[in-house]
């Protein structure tokens, strides 16, 4: 499935991170097509066993990053992103993906608030984000939003390319 799923994977994932770091958005006219032709060519190419492991990519994928982007931790175009790779590189590859995926978001993240002077802010919104989680379940904070104009946030993309690269040379 690496030699497949390598070129397109790594064309949207470059292309998704040149736009989310200069708009801040991932479009679904990239994401929508690349999650069904990964469903597609991996059920063409290698038939049912195929096909199950892409809808298990993507379903492992929409538990893994569904749940930030549910709380509004991360966006729902890397959402998207990220169950389009789910699709290309089936649930082993995307666990891999997922874990130096956040990796890399944390050490993005930290740069990010260091590089804007509010690492301190960021600390602190993100304690408030842990009591209130222990205080009242997972559910999403009702003031700390990502849409709010003084929240900090990086663009995820960048992180999730990253993940992904690197799992295809980790399997």
């Amino acid at each position: 499935m690496h030699t497949l799923a390598w070129w397109p994977s790594l064309a949207v994932l470059l292309v998704a991170s040149g736009i989310d770091l200069r708009t801040r958005r991932i479009p679904n006219w990239l994401s929508l097509p690349f999650l069904c032709s990964g469903l597609a060519v991996q059920s063409i190419h290698g038939g049912f066993p195929a096909a199950g492991r892409s809808f298990a990519g993507v379903a492992l994928a929409l538990v893994l990053f569904g749940i930030p982007c549910f709380l509004q931790g991360m966006g729902i175009g890397d959402l998207k992103l990220a169950v389009g790779v789910g699709a290309w590189v089936g649930p082993s590859q995307l666990f891999l993906a997922f874990v130096v995926t956040g990796m890399v978001g944390g050490v993005f993240a930290v740069g990010y608030a260091l590089w804007r002077r509010c690492l301190g802010k960021s600390l602190d919104l993100t304690a408030d984000l842990l009591v209130h989680f222990a205080r009242s379940g997972l559910r999403p904070h009702d003031q700390v939003r990502l849409e709010e104009k003084q929240s900090v946030s990086i663009p995820y993309a960048p992180a999730i390319a990253i993940g992904t690269i690197f799992s295809f040379f980790a399997q």
